[in-house]
């Protein structure tokens, strides 16, 4: 065999499930298919400006002297450093709706006074429900098919209020739509709400380099620029694998992060997956504005904002090429003390967007619809940041259709089908996967996915 393990994509997942196979001697390779690592979570550079991609904020926030939460755990497993990520906590954000706004920051004190006093008589069902979530197994393999939905409404009788906390943890890491798997709703729950979220003060690219550095120092072999086209399994056992020069590799496992029916569709003819994996239908824009100043000099102090404009919260695939109704607005600038240098202060906002039109534009159509919501967008933004149009440098706009040529997922859906695997096993001897459709979202939940399907299957 040429490798141990040969490692589809060199996003977050796959980079971790690398370096803890290489620190254990495994011979492994990881190839992808782009010039950049990180996928989901990488970087650019562009008008000498780096930008950051996909990253808001890390969740599972924890402070170095706590050495049972799950990101120093996780970080000990990789042999990183927590200090060595200068991360920035949120100072606080803020979940606001028509009727009311709560605020919260890491750890769950300020939420819960937030609702005390905003839904008095929630909160003893709220209290309830937080107990019920530290109960759950969510590291289990396996799902619980109960409805998030369902659940909180055993607690809490303001739908209002069942709304406001879904906004944030559908916004971060749900791939169904209108509800969630409730263990899917815990995993959100506590990365958000009970740890908490905070930013590398470099942005992503110096996580992305000790991961790198890692894997290296460890014996693992890295390629860019090297799209794996095919999977077969040899008669001897193991798996050959065809890339896109036409070349063979051969493998005893493969690790996959492109995702259960893309990993699938490898396989002539693709193996039958048990049970039914539909393709997911949730995609987003999100413009990144450049300011000449800090966004807070302009009102906006939130290092994070949630904001649902209607009645009710709708978390689903709009019925135009973008849904108005609500958005997300990240301050980088807004977490902790990070420095930022002029000109390098941004705002990014995100909101939901129905993949077809964007991926049936024509260069010119496409264009101008991203022009418009960039409109649409600054609009939005100067009731919160007045003034926020004269301070803009330059921007960038991500629509399904850069999601789809940068990740290869289907429909452009940034969370996968909204049918997870929870244990990794796809319908093929020594073929598993991790990231996004396993169910671990999120940089943390990412790494947490590669670690976790290497500890069960490839090294006992």
């Amino acid at each position: 065999m040429d490798y141990d393990v040969i490692i589809i994509g060199a996003g977050m997942a796959g980079l971790a499930a690398g370096v803890r196979l290489a620190h254990f001697g495994k011979k492994t390779l990881v190839c992808e298919r782009h010039a950049l690592v990180g996928g989901l979570n990488s970087y650019y550079r562009r008008h000498g400006i780096e930008f950051d991609v996909g990253l808001h904020a890390m969740t599972n926030y924890a402070e170095p002297k706590q050495r049972s939460a799950a990101l120093n755990r996780l970080l000990r497993q990789l042999r990183l450093d927590v200090r060595d990520l200068d991360l920035q906590p949120q100072r606080f954000s803020l979940i606001r709706f028509p009727q009311e706004t709560l605020r919260f920051s890491n750890g769950i004190a300020e939420l819960e006074d937030s609702i005390a006093r905003t839904f008095p008589g929630e909160i003893e069902g709220f209290r309830k429900l937080v107990a019920r979530i530290q109960k759950e197994d969510v590291f289990g393999w396996s799902a619980s098919d109960l409805s998030a939905r369902q659940v909180i409404g055993e607690y809490l009788h303001d739908p209002l209020l069942t709304d406001m906390l879904l906004c944030p943890v559908m916004y971060y890491g749900n791939a169904a739509q209108g509800d969630m798997d409730f263990t899917q709703f815990c995993v959100m729950f506590i990365s958000i709400f009970l740890e908490g979220m905070a930013r590398p003060a470099g942005g992503i690219r110096p996580l992305l380099n000790l991961l790198l550095d890692r894997f290296k120092e460890s014996g693992g072999e890295l390629r860019m620029k090297c799209e794996v086209c095919a999977i077969r399994s040899r008669p001897g056992g193991g798996k050959e694998v065809e890339l896109g020069d036409g070349s063979v590799l051969t493998a005893q496992s493969v690790i996959s992060t492109a995702g259960a029916v893309e990993t699938l569709a490898m396989f002539d003819p693709p193996p039958p997956l048990e049970a039914a994996h539909p393709e997911g239908q949730l995609a987003f824009v999100e413009t990144i504005l450049v300011l000449d100043r800090p966004v807070a000099d302009l009102g906006f102090e939130a290092s994070i904002l949630f904001l649902n404009e209607a009645d009710t919260f709708r978390f689903q695939r709009p019925t135009s090429h973008v849904d108005g109704r609500s958005a997300v607005f990240c301050a980088p600038g807004n977490f902790g003390g990070a420095a930022y240098q002029p000109g390098q202060e941004t705002l990014r906002i995100t909101q939901l967007a129905d993949y077809e039109p964007w991926m049936r534009m024509d260069t010119e159509d496409y264009l101008a619809a991203k022009a418009a919501v960039l409109e649409s967008q600054l609009a939005l933004a100067e009731r919160f940041a007045p003034g926020i149009r004269d301070h803009v440098v330059c921007t960038d706009i991500f629509t399904p259709r850069t999601v789809k040529r940068f990740t290869g997922h289907i429909n452009g859906a940034v969370y996968g089908s909204p049918h997870k695997i929870k244990d990794g096993r796809l319908p093929v001897e020594g073929v598993y996967l991790c990231g996004t459709d396993q169910g671990f979202l999120g940089i943390v939940g990412a790494m947490l996915s590669g670690t976790a399907i290497v500890n069960q299957y490839l090294l006992k």
